[in-house]
């Protein structure tokens, strides 16, 4: 079989869950190879990659590629496509990722496909546009298939793999340290699991009314050790930081449940999380469009509706 080059997103050389995804995607077109790049790595990131199905890592973590930003990370799997002649190179559909994979398309004189939430023998990909709208397949018809999937859209599934490791020494140019990193700061982490990581979510939206009112979301958030969500309405309020936008222009969400609160379910939004295992909402408005989507619905004020179920929740604890 041919090897699927994987690039391994990673975070204080802590493995993030859609490699893994990714992973187990390649594994059903190939054999998954992991490319590991910048500092972090260590035998239990080796381990976690083998766990979940990778037959080799390619390690590359000179200072070339950990100080330099996305150009170092495309040369690298430029090489690696010459070199081994991968069936097709996956990564994850973030913004980084997605202008690594542009400017490896280049490179190679590839094609490429971005937002993919599922990959058919042949390398038949799938796409959902216009906010989960229209389905539609696409194939990449020239070169190597580079595919950007989007985080949440594969299930995990733990095979082991051999997880041969295999270091990379590469020489970047001139052009591609260009721009270099010369700082990086820490942001300080709460203890809410990371949003497109966590097994349940809870996300506050037009309904909630104000930035203060966003505290009774992460109090139900906390009670449940879940993470807090937004929809776009309250982040383009000023409510509550971009970076918990859940939506098309957002962050998609595939949690065990997702509790929706003050949210309508407008098109944008609902691509962001459809995929939950369980959906609730809680809204005033009878109408509003998420009530199709949800499993369990709540007509009412959420100021009313979400303290009663906080209460429920720490009587149960």
């Amino acid at each position: 079989m041919s090897e699927i080059l994987v690039l391994v997103e990673h975070v204080e050389g802590q493995v993030k869950k859609v490699t893994l995804e990714l992973l187990t995607l390649a594994r059903g077109l190939g054999e998954p190879s992991a490319v590991w790049t910048g500092a972090g790595y260590s035998p239990e990131a080796r381990a976690r990659l083998a766990e979940h199905g990778a037959e080799k890592v390619y390690v590359a973590d000179s200072a070339d590629i950990a100080d330099h930003v996305v150009a170092p990370k495309a040369e690298l799997l430029a090489r690696l496509v010459a070199d081994t002649s991968p069936a097709a190179v996956l990564v994850a559909a973030t913004a980084e990722a997605k202008e690594i994979a542009a400017r490896l398309a280049i490179k190679i004189d590839s094609g490429v496909l971005t937002d993919v939430v599922g990959i058919q023998d042949g390398l038949l990909a799938e796409q959902s546009i216009f906010g989960g709208g229209v389905n539609v397949r696409s194939r990449v018809t020239k070169g190597t298939p580079i595919v950007a999937v989007r985080p949440n859209a594969t299930p995990v599934e733990a095979v082991a793999g051999a997880g041969a490791e295999e270091r990379v020494e590469i020489t970047v140019s001139d052009a591609a340290k260009a721009a270099r990193i010369v700082e990086r700061v820490k942001e300080e982490k709460g203890a809410r699991p990371e949003l497109t990581e966590a097994s349940v979510v809870v996300s506050g939206g037009r309904g909630v009314g104000s930035a203060e009112n966003f505290s009774i979301i992460e109090r139900l958030a906390d009670s449940l050790g879940a993470a807090v969500g937004a929809s776009r309405a309250a982040t383009d309020a000023g409510w509550y930081p971009h970076q918990f936008q859940v939506g098309q222009t957002g962050k998609t969400v595939s949690p065990q449940l997702y509790i929706a609160t003050g949210i309508s379910g407008a098109i944008q939004h609902r691509a962001g999380m459809q995929t939950a295992k369980t959906i609730v909402a809680i809204n005033k408005d009878p109408e509003a469009p998420i009530f199709e989507l949800a499993d369990f619905g709540v007509v009412g004020d959420l100021n009313q509706v979400v303290p009663q179920l906080i209460e429920e929740i720490a009587k149960r604890k």
